[in-house]
């Protein structure tokens, strides 16, 4: 007998039907002989709903009013499915992030889990129940009730299965797993059987929305194994050979140089030419975007040149949506120095980041320059590349996103493998 966390998406509860159809896929679970405890989003759009119906209220209103009226969400899925389950004659109970004893940190919105205690979990699981929780949410010290965030009730899940010790964390959504790039820019992409966690980080960090970037933190950190599966597909084929596992155990993947292909549009560069940093420096910079809460991400300076070494290149990258803000800082910055050292600065919307991530880089040389290669065939132009370990992510004009995932899927032959 298995301990198995599932959790369940927003389009997986979206209707009574599919809520009935989750609880069948449970009952076959159960049949198998497996303990399950099931954490649940609300139903697909009642989070928007929720929030739409506070702005009519109050256009800024309380975050910690708005934590307890969207938390109300996750309580109908759960409630509803317990329903479903004890129609079909199984035992059933929905909890809340407070009987389960889940505590978070006081942030409203953004809250951390800190603890979990899987008592009274356990004391169901052990009366034959199939316990059903409220994702997304828990408790501060002030008993105030908190949410996590978007995507938080993956977070929920993988924190209540590290508390159990449970052998896996089933993640069910609208997809089969995790691909080698996205199906829709690629036709030929393939699903990825085995990840690796810090390939699953970069990827969760690079725009694939399967899971929480924090939610992989936190398997990653308890050793939790996690897999992706889609809630569509017939219950009946074992879970074991469905889905993609995210795993630490190394061994069991091929260690092919590249194990996926991620892309992000909508991103805006911003760069400086000829900086003197006795005047300005990158501290400076991104420091006073930091202070406006922008998030800064590829960052790259070139080496210092000039008569007295003391002039340099440096650029990095930031979304679309707060390029003018970044800009207008910029601008203030130059108000602020001796010298006009940002006479030099530049911007550019529309780009796209695409990132080729893969832990065989590590044992793998010559993956940089057959991507520059590969691109420089389809007349692609690149504005930037960083590296890191296991990650290069370059910078294209957005138009040429789809042709760059494309020709860099087939040179690595990602379309042939899994």
């Amino acid at each position: 007998m298995s301990l198995l966390v599932h959790k369940y998406g927003g389009t997986s509860v979206a209707t009574v039907e599919r809520i009935k159809a989750v609880a069948d896929r449970i009952i076959y679970t159960v049949q198998q002989g497996h303990q399950v405890v099931v954490v649940v989003s609300a139903m697909a759009g009642e989070t928007n709903r929720l929030i739409e119906l506070a702005a009519q209220v109050d256009n800024q209103p309380s975050s910690r009013e708005l934590d307890m009226l969207i938390t109300t969400g996750e309580q109908v899925s759960a409630s509803l499915l317990a329903m479903a389950l004890v129609s079909k004659g199984y035992s059933a109970i929905s909890l809340l992030a407070e009987q389960i004893g889940i505590k978070t940190s006081s942030e409203f919105g953004k809250a951390r889990i800190e603890s979990v205690s899987p008592k009274i979990i356990q004391e169901h699981l052990s009366h034959g129940r199939i316990v059903i929780a409220a994702g997304f949410q828990g408790r501060n010290k002030e008993n105030d009730v908190t949410t996590l965030g978007r995507g938080g009730t993956d977070t929920t899940a993988v924190a209540i299965a590290a508390a159990l010790k449970a052998d896996e964390c089933l993640i069910y959504t609208d997809v089969d797993g995790v691909y080698t790039t996205d199906p829709r820019i690629e036709s030929n992409a393939r699903r990825i059987k085995h990840l690796l966690f810090d390939e699953m980080l970069e990827l969760a960090s690079l725009g694939a929305k399967v899971l929480q970037k924090r939610s992989v933190e936190m398997a990653l950190n308890h050793s939790v194994k996690l897999r992706v599966l889609s809630s569509f597909t017939d219950y009946d084929t074992p879970y074991a050979d469905s889905g993609t596992l995210v795993t630490y155990e190394e061994n069991l993947l091929e260690q092919l140089a590249v194990t996926a292909i991620s892309a992000i549009k909508d991103e805006a560069l911003v760069w400086f030419h000829d900086l003197d940093p006795t005047h300005l420096t990158p501290a400076d910079i991104l420091g006073m975007v930091a202070d406006e809460h922008i998030e800064v991400d590829m960052v790259v300076q070139s080496i210092a040149r000039g008569t007295n070494g003391n002039k340099f290149d440096f650029a990095f990258t930031v979304s679309e949506a707060d390029y003018d803000k970044t800009m207008s800082i910029l601008g203030g910055l130059s108000q602020k120095s001796e010298n006009k050292s940002n006479d030099n600065v530049q911007g550019r919307k529309s780009i796209a980041k695409i990132s080729v991530v893969g832990v065989g880089m590590r044992s793998h040389v010559g993956v940089v320059s057959k991507i520059l290669k590969t691109l420089a065939d389809e007349h692609v132009h690149v504005d930037l590349i960083s590296t890191s370990e296991i990650k290069v992510s370059i910078l294209v004009e957005q138009k040429y996103m789809e042709l760059a995932v494309r020709a860099l899927h087939s040179a690595f032959a990602l379309n042939k493998c899994y």
